[in-house]
């Protein structure tokens, strides 16, 4: 097995030049088809590009202990035993053999056939090592007395990596006897090492390209060359090879990904757009002199950068950032009143009923007189609100619709029923969007389509999303920040809750609702989902996702827990639920009583995360908080505190103190800043397919 390395694998049949572009059909031969259909690897590119997510050197710990139920993993394990035997029940034949990483932990591989299995217990061997690839489950095993649980791998594909047998290939020895193994991105189908061996077939064969980078560019960063950054990705000789390779790709993807965000923010600034200029003497001058409470500097600021980019020819695309109270809303309405004032309808745009009917009245409350042109009492030169919802009865919807389609109706306040045909503008000159993480991000192009030319945007958000942080940092989007500290908001205490380590922490919750609540004061209690599990809401599913599911019970649930609340620690309190499978008026009914005193605890899932504000609330307790991200912590916490009195959150979990869930919630007791919390969200949930559609989360065109 010393022979030389051919320039490629004479079974794929390689004769002409290999290009990037090159099918892996000509390449790897019949092995493309799983490459396709597993990973969507169509050519030698789409391979090369596919790179490792970790690297094992030979002998080296995988950690067995940390392995959860159902991951599908590659370990690098030695054999402890193996043992093959009849099956005791039925025909056939089983072995049973035990691995481990020498670090403490061990699992059980479990193999089945119609034969003898003595040939695999040979292979088997107790010390040797070898890559074991499969899924992870428990097996309740009774022997021996009581049952216990058993981490296993059914039927793994395997890989020996030293003494191999007489009929393992040349090649695959070669690689596998080398220092450091690439592990890959793989699935049940298709293992490492066999996009190992994919992956060097194509290396060897194929012809690289001049270095796209000029040779400056490349010293003034202290890049290696692309050939060698590929070849030092797949196949590190060492760490010291693999770091260099892995800096000249990561500053690829993060290049590549800046100059088209970049060229997608200039030819966006290139498409026309109807200049809405600001007024003298119109609605925007009005409300200002109307307001009880003269703007901040930081208003005036962002209301001066509104208002240039209103003014412009090309389209507004602005993302509007600040702390919950921070005054978000009126720089809002001072840009729509702006597109009224040149003759143009506003949209604003939430993501659920609930938000939409609050900042309905946020927004009447705030334009008073100008707000309802054409009523009694009305200011003749203002302008109209409508409100559009999925829920609105027929005869309501078709008034709307005519107040949006003649233009009466210059500011629409909506859901996504204002995506739905059959909604027309008159002229839709302002788009305003609330909260963008809960509203996808082909919902916002399709609302923006509705217009006749782009129309301006501005992105509001109380606390930035991993998405919307990667964009700003690229350029995406053009940033204005409110920094000032809310004016009339409390502090808000924060702590965690061990409920699994110290169960009287909880019950003294419990108590602390009681203590608020006869202080005059009201208390939210938040749960990851609504009722049946399984049965999640649209606008609660991003919640009780968070954290996963690694076997534990469901997550908590509003009407599970508001019936044992009122039976129990909170008998005798006023309790309500909100969530959002409730009808519109039932919301609406609930919201109101809660904000008029009615209500001494509310029960809701997330549909309180945004815009309900009721100065009285002074308490919240999240159970389940594990199961959040950071940012909806934060904002959820920004229900409390909005009056005179401080405001006090706890975040209930079950989750043992070394879980990395854990130190999320810290992060949040530790801190106020929902720009920091939001750097935080960033480093841990990663910032989501900036080119793409994805949200958040590893589903990205970045790899490294």
């Amino acid at each position: 097995m010393s022979g030389p390395r051919s320039s490629a694998p004479q079974e794929s049949g390689v004769t002409a030049a290999v290009e990037l572009d090159t099918p892996l059909q000509r390449v790897v031969g019949k092995g493309h088809r799983k490459l396709a259909t597993e990973l969507d690897l169509h050519t030698v590119r789409d391979l090369l590009f596919h790179f490792p997510r970790r690297y094992e050197q030979r002998g080296s710990y995988t950690d067995i202990g940390s392995l959860e139920v159902d991951e599908q993993v590659t370990v690098q394990a030695r054999v402890l035993s193996a043992k093959a035997r009849p099956m005791r029940h039925r025909s056939g034949f089983v072995l049973e053999a035990v691995v481990s990483d020498d670090s403490g932990g061990t699992l059980t591989l479990v193999f089945f056939g119609k034969r003898p299995l003595g040939w695999l217990e040979k292979q088997l061997r107790p010390g040797r090592w070898g890559l074991f690839a499969g899924k992870v489950s428990d097996y309740r095993s009774g022997r021996g007395g009581a049952a216990s649980a058993v981490r296993q791998l059914a039927h793994p594909k395997y890989e020996l990596l030293d003494e191999p047998a007489d009929d393992v290939a040349e090649d695959v020895a070669e690689d596998f006897a080398s220092e450091l193994i690439p592990i890959y991105p793989a699935t049940k189908d298709v293992t490492s090492w066999e996009l190992t061996k994919a992956v060097r077939a194509a290396l060897d064969a194929v012809r690289l390209p001049p270095d796209p980078l000029p040779d400056r560019i490349r010293t003034d960063h202290r890049l290696t060359g692309l050939a060698a950054a590929l070849h030092g990705i797949h196949r590190p000789a060492s760490w010291e090879v693999l770091a260099p390779a892995r800096r000249r790709l990561t500053w690829d993807e993060a290049f590549a990904v800046q100059l088209t965000l970049v060229q997608r923010r200039k030819q966006a600034e290139a498409w026309p757009a109807i200049p809405r200029p600001p007024r003298d003497g119109g609605l925007v001058d009005a409300f200002d002199a109307a307001l009880p409470y003269r703007l901040t500097a930081g208003q005036r600021e962002v209301g001066e950068q509104l208002a240039a980019d209103l003014d412009r020819p090309h389209p507004m695309h602005r993302l509007l950032q600040g702390e919950v109270g921070s005054g978000k809303t009126v720089c809002a309405v001072r840009a729509a009143l702006q597109v009224v004032d040149a003759g143009g309808q506003a949209a604003l745009l939430a993501p659920t009923e609930v938000l939409a009917g609050q900042h309905l009245r946020s927004v009447t409350e705030l334009l008073g007189p100008m707000g309802r042109a054409g009523e009694l009492g009305g200011d003749p030169d203002g302008t109209q609100l409508a409100l559009l919802t999925g829920s609105l009865p027929a005869a309501a919807r078709r008034r709307v619709l005519a107040q949006v389609a003649s233009g009466e109706a210059g500011i629409v306040v909506g859901t996504h029923a204002l995506l739905y045909e059959g909604v027309e503008f008159h002229d839709l000159g302002l788009v305003i969007v609330d909260e963008q993480h809960r509203f996808g991000v082909e919902q916002r192009d399709a609302l923006r389509a509705k217009a006749g030319q782009p129309p301006h945007v501005l992105v509001m958000t109380a606390t930035p999303i991993p998405r919307t942080v990667a964009m700003t940092v690229y350029g995406d989007l053009t940033v204005s920040t409110l920094r000032e500290l809310p004016r009339g908001r409390s502090p808000i205490a924060t702590h965690v809750v061990a409920a699994a380590e110290q169960p009287a922490l909880l019950a003294r919750a419990w108590q602390r609702v009681r203590e608020e609540v006869a202080g005059g004061h009201q208390v939210y209690v938040v749960c990851p989902r609504i009722g049946d599990f399984g049965e999640i809401g649209d606008e609660e599913s991003a919640g009780a996702g968070a954290g996963g599911d690694d076997g534990r019970r469901p997550p908590l649930a509003v009407l599970d827990v508001a019936e044992s609340l009122s039976a129990g620690p909170l008998d005798g309190l006023r309790v309500g639920v909100l969530h959002g499978r409730l009808p519109s008026d039932e919301k609406d009914a609930v919201m109101r009583a809660f904000a008029a005193g009615s209500l001494d605890v509310v029960v809701a899932t997330t549909v309180v995360e945004v815009g309900l504000d009721v100065p009285n609330a002074t308490m919240m307790v999240v159970l389940d908080a594990d199961r959040f991200g950071v940012s909806q912590l934060h904002q959820l916490r920004g229900r409390v505190g909005r009056g005179t009195a401080p405001g006090l959150c706890l975040l209930v979990t079950e989750v043992p103190a070394d879980a990395e869930a854990r130190e999320r919630l810290a992060a949040v007791a530790s801190t106020l800043d929902g720009f920091r919390l939001a750097e935080l969200d960033l480093e841990q949930r990663r910032e989501g397919d900036v080119l793409g559609a994805a949200q958040s989360g590893r589903r990205s065109h970045l790899q490294l």
